[in-house]
């Protein structure tokens, strides 16, 4: 690491230009490429992944996606004439616009059902061409602009459907704009100085920059989800904007202590830098732990985020040297500056907050312990109600047109008519078709099922669908048990005896059986994660005991944050209000990417705290000591990095996606308690309780480890040496509050 910075150092210039040629490359290459997203959340083996793929098969007219155009009068009916020609005519017009393959109207016979018993709702379907994820924004936009162009008193016109959500407006980068406002006057306020402020902001900004662009290429050689730029975004400012400031704060430590620039900017990656890439390198193992369960969509989500990592740390360790050369001393405020002239060197001792609430956690760590366990478990208590299933447009804001229409379409014909399922099957003679009729009718008298479309028979004839509309919503429980009903009741009843195998597909039964698969893997991934971050504590720290409450912490965090999750989203505790649309089930995939995400930061503030206890432990083999020293000294950088991913994290509930929204808010409340209750009181509790039990390591297998190293063992005696050279002058300042005990 000190060879890596000391090139970087003194080709600075070459080094930031090679960063920034690099976030050119890859953001030119990405905009002549363009985005190829899939949210493909089709599991191979499944029910509803082999009925996708049979439809697919047997009706490949079938392919683009199906939206809606919903209309509503205020007072009379739409069968009136003027809505009626209206309607036709806008109808007409959507039907000739480039990327439509046809539009089926009210007004005709095919879409007799498609007008509401009261006569003031109807809708008509648009079918594109290509999928959703193919759709040109342009041709979505112009769908739009010609519906919304027939509104007028009395008559709204609201559209629903995937190709419809691409058109409307989020958050755009609003929310990155906030969040990295908001860090930078955090770090104004920790640093004094506004070149130190900027170094992380610019370094965190190139590097996820880089990434973004890198996961727009990613999107045309694997399965790469929507969300997932956005996803690493988040991930990468938060963390990349934390490391750059651990950096930032040894070199100013090494400022201080009379070091040159070049001295303080390598001693700063040589030793913190090595702690961030051990961070980073959880935080990707715990990321990439997510393809051992082989799901394409989950596959692409942890290499993109992997991927934002890993060019956050490269800047810190690399780019950020280089522009710290660059500021010189500026990197202190100018009141540090002349202080430092006037006085010479200092020594950095923790005073004030930092040192009284280590000595106060000393003092009192069972009652302290006792009081985070107590938080910690009550923020946990909703996760026991955690429910995995679909949400929908339905869970958007008031304001847009797609959560409008879904209101409008469950209003007037039902909750079901916004996530029908599809029943496909194989057909093989006329006695499936007469099994068929007669499943049409079983289905009408089925409990929870609203209405059921005869069966439709592919050109060929041996692919037939029917269109099962339940009573109850898409996320609903009840339709989740429909589901259930139908595989295991209905059908294997109306199969026995032909050679018919149904197969039950649609919006709720694909989440359904995604869930049922997550669910059955998550122990196996959980283990995996848990069991690589433990060994790399204990190849770090020597320790059992170390890895072993990392572990439990880590569970800690994720559970609190889950159940903030689950009153937010779930209850709708609040959710409205914030803009986040009504409550409803949590996403099947949000538990194994936040399991991903918040071990790996979680670990994050575990290396950079028991780094330092561990330093100490090694010198003095005084535990009460290490543990007061390693949390006075490190609570206050710790305390401002949770700050800065707090605010980023935060910021992202204004992106206007409610998946981004969970992401921000759960990362949010994890970091919060990880930071605040966990690190800062129950860690070090503990640690005093456990006494040099802590550092335990059984002699067999200390002979069989590797040795690493977080801090290597030149530099802790170059600090060793500066401390003896400050010694005196630390005796006629003030005494060493590290030696007061508490």
């Amino acid at each position: 690491m000190a060879v890596l910075a000391q090139w970087c150092v003194r080709h600075r210039l070459v080094a930031v230009l090679l960063w920034l040629l690099t976030l050119g490359g890859t953001a030119t290459a990405a905009v002549v490429t363009g985005s190829s997203y899939s949210n493909d959340y089709e599991v191979p083996g499944t029910e509803s992944g082999h009925a996708t793929r049979l439809l697919a098969e047997g009706f490949p007219g079938l392919g683009g996606d199906t939206d809606t155009v919903v209309w509503h009068t205020g007072s009379g009916t739409v069968r009136a004439a003027a809505v009626e020609q209206t309607m036709t005519r806008t109808l007409d017009k959507i039907e000739d616009l480039p990327g439509v393959a046809s539009v089926v109207s009210p007004y005709g016979d095919r879409g007799a059902a498609q007008i509401s018993e009261d006569g003031r709702t109807a809708y008509a379907t648009v079918v594109f061409e290509d999928r959703a994820e193919d759709i040109d924004q342009g041709e979505a936009k112009a769908v739009v602009g010609a519906a919304k162009s027939a509104e007028s008193d009395g008559l709204q016109v609201e559209l629903g459907g995937s190709a419809i959500a691409l058109t409307e407006s989020t958050g755009g980068h609003l929310a990155e704009v906030v969040g990295v406002v908001v860090a930078a006057v955090v770090l104004f306020l920790a640093f004094g100085s506004l070149a130190a402020s900027l170094l992380p902001i610019a370094t965190a900004l190139v590097g996820v920059g880089t990434a973004y662009a890198g996961i727009v290429l990613l999107g045309h050689a694997m399965t790469v989800a929507d969300f997932a730029p956005m996803l690493g975004m988040l991930i990468g400012l938060g963390v990349g904007i934390d490391y750059a400031l651990f950096i930032v704060t040894r070199h100013r430590r090494g400022l201080k202590r009379g070091l040159s620039v070049t001295e303080a900017a390598v001693s700063a990656v040589a030793t913190t830098g090595r702690a961030v890439v051990f961070a980073g390198a959880t935080v990707c193992i715990a990321l990439l732990g997510m393809l051992i369960l082989r799901l394409n969509f989950l596959n692409g989500v942890a290499i993109a985020a992997s991927l934002t990592v890993v060019l956050t740390v490269a800047a810190s360790v690399t780019l950020l040297p280089a522009l710290l050369s660059c500021i010189g001393p500026h990197a202190l405020s100018r009141r540090e500056r002349r202080r430092l002239a006037e006085h010479g060197p200092e020594p950095e001792l923790p005073t004030g907050l930092a040192a009284r609430w280590s000595a106060f956690v000393e003092r009192h760590p069972r009652l302290l312990g006792a009081l985070a366990l107590v938080v910690i478990a009550v923020l946990a208590l909703p996760t026991f109600s955690l429910r995995l299933g679909t949400s929908d447009q339905g869970n958007g804001p008031r304001s847009s047109t797609t959560r409008q229409a879904y209101d409008l379409l469950a209003d007037g014909f039902g909750a079901g008519v916004n996530g029908p399922l599809t029943l496909v099957t194989h057909v093989d003679g006329a006695e499936d078709r007469l099994a068929l009729d007669n499943l049409d009718a079983t289905l009408r008298t089925t409990e929870g099922v609203a209405s059921v479309t005869p069966a439709t028979y592919s050109a060929g004839g041996d692919t037939a669908y029917l269109t099962v509309v339940p009573e109850s919503s898409p996320q609903s429980q009840r339709t989740s048990d429909l589901v259930d009903r139908l595989r295991t009741e209905v059908l294997p009843r109306a199969e026995s005896g032909t050679s018919l195998d149904v197969r039950v597909g649609g919006v709720t039964a694909g989440y359904d059986d995604f869930a049922e698969v997550i669910v059955g893997k998550l122990p196996l991934f959980v283990g995996v994660v848990i069991g690589l971050g433990c060994l790399l504590l204990l190849l770090a720290f020597r320790s059992v005991g170390i890895p072993l409450k990392a572990a439990a912490m880590n569970v800690a965090a994720v559970a609190a944050a889950f159940g903030v999750v689950v009153a937010i989203f779930q209850w709708g505790w609040g959710s409205e209000l914030l803009g986040l649309g009504r409550a409803g089930p949590i996403e099947p995939f949000l538990p194994v990417i936040m399991v991903s995400v918040l071990f790996g930061l979680s670990m994050d503030y575990q290396v950079f705290l028991v780094s330092r206890m561990y330093e100490e432990w090694l010198e003095t083999g005084d535990n009460r000591r290490a543990v007061r020293i390693g949390l006075a000294e490190t609570s206050r950088v710790i305390n401002s990095a949770a700050v800065i991913m707090i605010s980023v994290f935060l910021a992202f509930v204004l992106s206007g996606d409610r998946v981004i929204a969970m992401f921000g808010i759960a990362l949010a409340a994890a970091v919060a308690l990880d930071a605040f209750v966990l690190r800062t009181l129950l860690v070090p509790a503990l640690m005093h309780l456990l006494g040099g039990a802590n550092w335990w390591l059984p002699r067999w297998l200390d002979r069989r480890l590797p040795r690493i190293s977080i801090e290597p063992p030149e530099h802790r005696a170059t600090h060793e040496k500066l401390a003896e050279a400050v010694a005196e002058l630390e005796k006629e300042r003030q005494p060493d509050v590290r030696d007061i005990t508490g």
